[in-house]
């Protein structure tokens, strides 16, 4: 059974939502000691595996999504402008394969290989490998000149020529990117959030679309590594007319949130936990709320391909993009590895 993201792991405050939330936290926090002394020491013992082509990792510091995916298509993109062979590598997360293997879109699901995976695979050449080294080799081998991968910046099985922590960079009272800094499972992190950034090449902080300029105080925290700032933008407007919306991503209630800034006529909004498998049950349901409604559906593209394919044409999918604010910034950053 997949777990929703807690909402108290991104409270600032560890009172803020009553007494039982602190004791939950200061219960938690001697097992996120040992997951942070874990993750620390792996790290620190590991002989990571040179591909032979620089490996872009896009990775992220807290458990909770914060818009890696379309930052790794926006700078597949980009190098492909570029002229360069671009491969995408992910562990491919609930998928079932281990690979490595190429995601097929004519013959994989999501249930393969992933939704992200997928997703990115209408574009560009994606391997999937639980072994990442693994995956790296079969991608260089395949013809590969730049390999980005999706996550995993405290992997340290290969080595990377860039290391950019994406940060989402939506603050709204006490709900803030890294609640109040505990590691997980007491707090959202992964890791110690100065140990995250020593091992960064450049950070991105990704904005919402109506968010003009990121919090002085977030900016503040991430001094060190060289700084990106970019927006998280609707790809498409939202569908017109009254809309149920629905997501099973990190944090749902930013896509909710994305949809009422971008002028959808909301009805009602269901959150599910990440990666959720829609069942026939759950769809059915979610459209006897629309028809209550007169509504349609809308939902992530992620959520869109784990979809049965019987349902896509009844949901739309509203796909969202990564969009750089200073591109000579970014390029700057490529440069790093004579990108």
């Amino acid at each position: 059974m997949k777990l929703s993201t807690p909402r108290w792991w991104y409270e600032r405050q560890a009172t803020s939502r009553g007494g039982g939330m602190a004791r939950t936290r200061l219960l938690l926090t001697p097992v996120s000691w040992i997951w942070a002394a874990v993750t620390a020491r792996r790290i620190a013992r590991a002989t990571p595996y040179d591909p032979g082509v620089p490996v872009i990792c896009v990775g992220n510091l807290t458990m909770g999504g914060v818009g890696k995916t379309p930052v790794v298509r926006a700078l597949a993109e980009r190098l492909t402008a570029r002229g360069k062979a671009v491969h995408l590598l992910s562990r491919g997360y609930g998928g079932r394969l281990e690979g490595p293997v190429r995601v097929d879109p004519t013959v994989h699901a999501s249930a393969d290989v992933g939704d992200e995976p997928l997703m990115l695979a209408r574009d560009y050449p994606v391997w999937v490998s639980r072994d990442r080294a693994a995956g790296a080799r079969a991608a260089a081998a395949a013809g590969a000149q730049v390999i980005v991968m999706d996550d995993g910046h405290q992997n340290p099985s290969v080595k990377k020529a860039l290391s950019l922590v994406v940060v989402d960079g939506e603050t709204r009272g006490d709900d803030w990117p890294f609640g109040d800094g505990r590691v997980f499972p007491a707090g959202p992190m992964r890791e110690p959030l100065a140990a995250g950034l020593s091992r960064a090449d450049g950070v991105l902080v990704l904005l919402p679309a109506d968010v003009a300029e990121a919090d002085p105080e977030l900016i503040e925290m991430l001094k060190g590594p060289p700084l990106l700032t970019g927006h998280l933008n609707p790809a498409n407007p939202p569908p017109p007319g009254p809309q149920v919306g629905f997501a099973g991503i990190g944090k749902p209630w930013k896509v909710e949130r994305a949809l009422q800034a971008a002028g959808c006529e909301l009805a009602d909004f269901a959150p599910f936990p990440d990666h959720a498998a829609y069942d026939e049950s759950t769809l059915e349901f979610l459209a006897e709320r629309a028809a209550q409604f007169g509504a349609g559906l809308v939902t992530t593209e992620k959520d869109w391909v784990r979809l049965p394919p019987q349902w896509r044409a009844r949901i739309t999918a509203w796909p969202v993009k990564a969009v750089f604010d200073d591109t000579a910034v970014l390029d700057a950053f490529l440069a790093k590895a004579g990108l």
